[in-house]
């Protein structure tokens, strides 16, 4: 059996000769730099449009930096291996502020739903931009991250999966129209050799994965199952499966990942989460889109914490916040810009839309298989 712990948490292939094994050896671009760009531009002017219009959002501001004594920086996977960038800042003061660079923007948007007096129904959207320095370096990963990251206000009644996949599919009827939307207007686009987007959204929870695929860890189900369905909504990302794994770390105080939903075979199923994953014709494997869920209540963040062994988190602000009812209910996500421009331009490695740093193997990798990084 494949090693299923080491698979958890790790985004990223892991070797550069693993790397070059991936990545096509026959790819031409369809569109030059200059086409792209603009082509990327149309799409991202397509989703912010649509996203607010769809889910009822507006556009904020966000942070690229926060205080670290705020408690609201993204720790992403739980088990501690992705560690923020920290710096002291305020020049003068007698103690300065110790100030950490945003990985996500997701605990912010929770309290900002209150700054911005937002109502059930109502919420915001933004253009983050955020760096995570212990990534591996790959064809789509990358220290530089660029996200929708968005928020929304709900009730208590909606805390269920019917609301989570009505949102799921919303934002997906937005990603495939960008898609469509950009085909017209640069025609090089759909191309014979690579299959048209999947209009329709296949739901499966992750334990239904896991009994299609029981020795298979995460990466290698995602991969089957994408097979059969080009795009999929995995549901229930965090809790622990019955093979005595989750289907990834999930960091515990903001997706709900522990409500139980409902009972299938015998089987209890959990998480009001997802990720929307979809085949990548292109590089020819899975390529993760966006990651949201239902956020936690006061009761189920107790819960997770106490789970992972966290119990310390609660004495923070965005914690107690949570727990004196002080910022609402709601539900959210992350949709990675650079990663569906990658997906909707046809390209094959995100330095194609977006500008970052990459290592020199890497980019001797990609001139060789003629997939030129912007700098």
């Amino acid at each position: 059996m494949a090693d299923k712990k080491a698979d958890l948490a790790g985004p990223g292939i892991s070797t550069y000769p693993e790397v070059e094994k991936i990545l096509p050896s026959d790819y031409k671009p369809l569109l030059p730099p200059k086409e792209r760009m603009q082509a990327l531009f149309e799409v991202k002017k397509y989703i912010e449009e649509n996203l607010c219009k769809e889910l009822n959002l507006f556009m904020v501001q966000v942070p690229l930096i926060v205080d670290i004594e705020s408690g609201v920086n993204d720790m992403l996977d739980r088990d501690g291996s992705r560690t923020p960038i920290d710096f002291y800042c305020g020049l003068g003061l007698e103690k300065q502020i110790h100030a950490q660079v945003v990985q996500a923007a997701t605990k912010w948007k929770r309290p900002a739903l209150k700054q911005f007096n937002c109502q059930i129904g109502e919420g915001i959207c933004t253009d983050m931009k955020a760096v995570r320095k212990d990534y591996f370096l790959d064809h789509d990963h990358s220290s530089y991250v660029d996200q929708w990251d968005w928020e929304k206000v709900m009730s208590d009644d909606q805390r269920n999966l019917d609301y989570l996949k009505d949102t799921v599919q919303k934002i997906w009827k937005v990603i495939y129209g960008a898609g469509k939307h950009v085909q017209e207007l640069f025609p090089q686009l759909k191309n014979n050799k690579y299959p048209d987007f999947s209009e329709e959204l296949t739901f499966l929870h992750a334990e239904e994965i896991l009994d299609m695929y029981p020795d298979l860890p995460r990466k290698q189900r995602e991969t089957a199952i994408l097979q059969k369905y080009p795009a999929v909504f995995i549901i229930g990302i965090g809790w622990t499966l019955k093979d005595g794994y989750p289907h990834e770390m999930r960091a515990a105080d903001y997706d709900d990942w522990v409500t139980e939903t409902i009972t299938k075979d015998g089987t209890k199923m959990h998480g009001l989460n997802g990720d929307i994953l979809v085949w990548n014709p292109v590089t020819k494997r899975r390529h993760e889109l966006t990651s949201m869920g239902i956020r936690v209540t006061k009761e189920t963040l107790k819960i997770q914490l106490e789970m992972t062994g966290q119990n310390d988190f609660l004495d923070l602000p965005y914690h107690k916040a949570i727990l004196n009812d002080e910022i609402p209910l709601s539900i959210g996500g992350g949709i990675g810009q650079s990663r569906t421009y990658m997906y909707l331009l046809r390209t094959a490695q995100l330095g194609e839309v977006s500008v970052t740093v990459w290592p020199k193997i890497l980019r001797d990798i990609c001139a060789k298989k003629n997939i030129h990084v912007l700098e």
